[in-house]
């Protein structure tokens, strides 16, 4: 029997499934419309019952797929698509277990952890001074720590705004409040950064260096550069964004080394970038009178979950014998 082109065969039904699995399965067939090229055929074995239950080949030059399973006329049985979603299932299990699934699933958790961070340090407290909390803070630091008269050259410090303005405490312009341990207002987050939420910041800035990280390494792997116009016009935009990230990166990069190097010697941007105009680092008998050690400093940034008395470390510091 001569085989019968697609647009004559008995069973349209059944060869527009077998054709679109067919597509799905076979890389050859995923040109435009490649049944409907010449050479192409749906063989059928017979027509009447047994054409309707029997099998159907497909012919591009050359035999390509065979199928062997009757055609959905019956209304019985999971029929092509049952088959074909069967098959993407299978795929994606196979694709689990080799943990090809895993990686995506981290990288849109760090993403999503990114931005919940961002909103996070954006919207918290930084530390705005209140005076009931500083009460509380000279308490928790130790009851037997006597702490000597500060001396004529470091004075009290008052601000015009907010009456209490306990040392390394600064008022800011733009958020109209003074805050402890003051760092610097970050545009970013459009908040200052502060004792309280410093330590989250940093966590921030390393879940962002991360996800950068990863996004630059997959705009880079879908880069095959070559010299001409024509791969230009059409990878000018994933080459934008790489550079965009190299950019981001380095910025974070350093922002994230130069704030680990202040934490370890505990200081801040603002007595790093002030010394010389800050009363109490001026007149100290030492350059910085906050350094406890790298260990100390560490665990008093990251780990202390109350407010630090900083008068009291610091008439400590300088009153210890050199």
């Amino acid at each position: 029997m001569a085989p019968r082109p697609f647009h004559h065969c008995a069973h349209p039904a059944v060869s527009a499934l077998v054709y679109r699995r067919c597509r799905a399965l076979c890389p050859v067939l995923r040109s435009p419309h490649p049944l409907a090229q010449p050479g192409t055929v749906i063989e059928s074995p017979g027509s009447g019952r047994e054409g309707a239950q029997g099998k159907y080949r497909i012919r591009v030059g050359r035999d390509l797929w065979r199928s062997s399973s009757p055609a959905p006329s019956s209304g019985k049985g999971p029929g092509a698509l049952g088959r074909l979603a069967g098959h993407n299932t299978g795929d994606l299990r196979e694709q689990e277990e080799r943990g090809e699934l895993l990686q995506p699933l981290i990288f849109v958790l760090l993403v999503l952890c990114s931005v919940l961070l961002y909103f996070k340090v954006s919207l918290m407290d930084p530390g705005f001074v209140k005076p009931e909390e500083e009460a509380k803070a000279g308490e928790a630091e130790g009851q037997g720590l006597v702490i000597p008269q500060a001396t004529g050259d470091v004075k009290l410090r008052r601000c015009g705004y907010c009456l209490v303005k306990p040392m390394r405490a600064r008022h800011c312009q733009l958020c109209q409040h003074c805050v402890r341990r003051y760092d610097h207002h970050c545009p970013w987050i459009e908040n200052c950064v502060g004792e309280r939420n410093h330590p989250l910041f940093i966590a921030y800035l390393t879940v962002q260096l991360v996800v950068l990280l990863w996004g630059g390494h997959i705009a880079w792997s879908g880069l095959y550069f070559q010299q001409s116009w024509e791969w230009l016009k059409y990878n000018i935009f994933l080459l934008l964004s790489f550079l965009l990230i190299v950019i981001f990166t380095t910025v974070v990069l350093l922002l994230l080394v130069s704030h680990l190097y202040l934490i370890s010697c505990n200081t801040t941007t603002w007595e790093f970038m002030s010394h010389h105009r800050i009363s109490y680092l001026r007149h100290s008998e030492l350059e910085n009178p906050f350094d406890q050690g790298i260990i100390l400093n560490l665990w008093r940034f990251f780990c202390s979950r109350h407010l630090t008395a900083w008068e009291q470390i610091y008439f400590h510091r300088n009153s210890e014998p050199v």
